[in-house]
This record gives C-alpha cells, sequence and structure tokens, in this order.
C-alpha cells in the first residue's frame, strides 16, 4: 500500500520503487472571479478531442501542485527534483499510438550510404500524458509533459521481438517491450525581423522507475538557427545537438543522416550514437516571386559515441561515424504550400535527389517574409498526419 491522504483541499502521495521514491503533492483552488471565466465544452481544433472530448466547466477552476522525485542516479549526478505548478483544471489529456519503421537506428545502408532499407525492427509506441503549457515572456514558449509511454518493438509480419536479425536486444528491459514515466520539458525562444532571425528550442526528458524494473534516463537535444539577409541572398545555418545517460535502449539512440540531418545520406545512415551534433548551412538567393536557388553544406559526427548505444547497431551495419553532404537545389512557392528540391552528393561522391513539402496551407493568408525564412532549412518529409483540421477546412472552403 502506498501512504495516501485525502481531504477537502487536496491529495498527497508517496510512492516508493526500489532507490527511488516520488512524492506528488496537488492543492484545488477555488476562485470565484477564475469560475466566471470558465469557457463551454469544446471538441474542434484537435481531432483527439472528438473521440475522448475534453472536460471543462469544473468548479475546481485551478490546480496547485508539486512533483518531487528522489533517486541515487537522477540526472547522472542529482539526487532530487522539485517541479512545482499552477495549471487550470482544464488539463487535455494526450493520447497517441503509432506503428512506424525503425529505420535511422536499424536500417541498413545501400548504395553507397545514400538510402536506408529496413532491418526487419519497427515500434508500435503507445503514449498517454497530460500537457502543460506556459508562454514565459513574448519570444518564449515553454511546454511541460508528463507521459506514461510504452513501446513494444515488432517486426515486418507484426509479431513481439525482442532481439533483431543479429541476435542483439532491441528494448532496454530485454523483453518484448519497455516502459518508462517520463517528464519532458520543451523551451523555445523565436526573435527576429525582415533582416534577421534567431531560434533556438531545448527539449529534456527524465524518466524516473515507478517500478524497480522500469527504466532511469535522461535525454537532451537542442536546435539553434540563425538567419541573416546579406543583400539580395539569405544565409541560414543551423545546429543541432543532443545527448543521453541512463538506460537506454538502441531506438533511443540519435541518428544521423537523412533530410532534416545530413543530406547525401539515407535516414540514419551516417551513425547512430549517445551523443550527436549537426550542422546545417543554407544560402539561397531569389530568383523571381515564385523560385528561390539553394546551395547548401551539412555535416554531422556521433561525437564517438555510436559504441556506446546498446548492442552498437551502427558499427554493426558498417556506418562510418560522421559525414558531409553538400548540394544545390530550388524552392517553389505556391498558395498551398512549398516545394522543396534537393540534389546532394554525399563523401562517398554518391548522388541522391530529395522532395519535401513544407508549409503545406500556411500560405492561404498572407504571411510575413520572416516566417517564409524560418521554414526554409532542410526539415523531415511531409507527414499529413502532422496537419490540424482547420488548415485543411480553409483549403476546402475556397
Amino acid at each position: 500500500m502506498f501512504p495516501f491522504e485525502i481531504n477537502d483541499k487536496g491529495a498527497q502521495i508517496s510512492i516508493c520503487a526500489g532507490k527511488a521514491k516520488v512524492d506528488l503533492n496537488v492543492d484545488f483552488q477555488s476562485k470565484l472571479d477564475a469560475a466566471l471565466m470558465l469557457l463551454p465544452f469544446r471538441s474542434s481544433g484537435n481531432p483527439l478531442a472528438k473521440i475522448f472530448g475534453r472536460i471543462s466547466g469544473n468548479p475546481l477552476p485551478q490546480i496547485i501542485g508539486s512533483l518531487c522525485i528522489k533517486h541515487p542516479n537522477l540526472f547522472g549526478r542529482s539526487k532530487r527534483l522539485d517541479v512545482p505548478w499552477v495549471q487550470p483544471a482544464e488539463m487535455p489529456i494526450v493520447i497517441q499510438h503509432s506503428i512506424s519503421p525503425e529505420i535511422g537506428i536499424h536500417g541498413l545502408p545501400v548504395d553507397n550510404f545514400s538510402y536506408s532499407e529496413s532491418g526487419g525492427v519497427n515500434l508500435s509506441r503507445f503514449s498517454i500524458g497530460i500537457d502543460l503549457d506556459q508562454s514565459a515572456s513574448s519570444n518564449w514558449t515553454n511546454k511541460t509533459s508528463l507521459i506514461l509511454e510504452h513501446v513494444r518493438p515488432i517486426n515486418d509480419d507484426g509479431r513481439s521481438i525482442s532481439r533483431d536479425l543479429d541476435g542483439f536486444p532491441v528494448t532496454a528491459s530485454g523483453s518484448n517491450h519497455d516502459s518508462a514515466v517520463v517528464l519532458k520539458q520543451e523551451s523555445q525562444f523565436v526573435e527576429g525581423n525582415e533582416f534577421n532571425f534567431k531560434r533556438f528550442s531545448l527539449q529534456i526528458e527524465q524518466a524516473f522507475p515507478v517500478t524497480p524494473q522500469w527504466r532511469v534516463f535522461n535525454r537532451f537535444k537542442f536546435v539553434a538557427s540563425k538567419g541573416v539577409k546579406l543583400g539580395p541572398a539569405f544565409l541560414l545555418t543551423r545546429l543541432m545537438g543532443g545527448s543521453s545517460v541512463g538506460d537506454i535502449a538502441p531506438y533511443q539512440g540519435f541518428p544521423i543522416g537523412g533530410v532534416g540531418s545530413v543530406r547525401g545520406y539515407g535516414e540514419g545512415a551516417v551513425g547512430t550514437g549517445r551523443s550527436f551534433l549537426v550542422a546545417n548551412s543554407e544560402l539561397t538567393i531569389s530568383l523571381n516571386q515564385m523560385v528561390e536557388g539553394a546551395i547548401f553544406l551539412d555535416c554531422g559526427t556521433d561525437l564517438y559515441s555510436g559504441r556506446h548505444v546498446p548492442g552498437n547497431p551502427a558499427l554493426r551495419q558498417g556506418k562510418p561515424g560522421h559525414g558531409i553532404g553538400h548540394g544545390y537545389g530550388l524552392r517553389f512557392k505556391s498558395p498551398v504550400g512549398d516545394l522543396q528540391v534537393d540534389y546532394a552528393i554525399n563523401s562517398f561522391q554518391q548522388k541522391t535527389v530529395y522532395f519535401s513539402f513544407s508549409n503545406l496551407c500556411l500560405n492561404l493568408k498572407s504571411a510575413s517574409k520572416k516566417k517564409q525564412k524560418l521554414s526554409t532549412l532542410p526539415s523531415p518529409a511531409f507527414d499529413s498526419s502532422q496537419l490540424s483540421e482547420e488548415p485543411l477546412l480553409q483549403l476546402l472552403d475556397q
């Protein structure tokens, strides 16, 4: 039994799991002025809200709470983490499920590392969590999430697996699934005008064990980008990096290579590491109102951390661990989105052509030049599941 106490002001619970201890305290406050500002029930905007709904009109319009996590290896060195929050009682519950091939880690590079084939490992992910959104200033945005996630590797036939084709474990637990409770913090800074812009984003994930069998790890990733107008041209630079410590699974390594990373290589074909750095630079010049030309240079490295990923998948697949890609491309602008075509050459002189979309349906209303420039760095290939319903409805209305 866990020590548990509840009264008219809130609830408190303490959980001991092996060396870890979690104290959760929630206080409920009812304020008349806040109660008058409650919004009615709404289900528009998020497709999941139409399925699960959102609860509002709560007579307890505000929740004040704190979360305290104590563990000898928390963040690798610290022993305690305190997270206070003040949030309206209407906190959206986010439920996600996806099944996707794990090509970035377990993919097999072919054609001089320009393409990655499936290695027979796919990931079925299910997560449920609470998102707490807060804005620190006009330029900063912050989001804190508490997530319960369950990951189950499967083969191409949809059957659960615990090892890859070479017989190495594909989970951290050694079984056919991994579970973790993750506290995720995301922050982003954006500032700019028509001549330059700066953007910085940071994501930190800290997992702690609810049971002794669950994992403890810390993982962070950052992206810093800057753009400067140079006469008729525009120079864009971006630096990405990250690192992880603790009980990570192979699929939690950082894949390097592909669109959004080092062009000229297949997805994850440069390498996989516990740490990584990727740098992108791109110079674009307007050819006319609808077309821009670009030249670019990408490079990435696993910082010699590939051997520390469980199972060492990068070494077994012969990935170099570092690579450079360069080339040129065209950017086509249209009222319904931007088309990006890149011709890239990797360190092995292998040539690859990439097609990708960005700003889809976001240009239906006039956008500032700054916002258009923000999206011209290499981005992942278009995924229609990332679109909300509202832009699509606006497109159909027109």
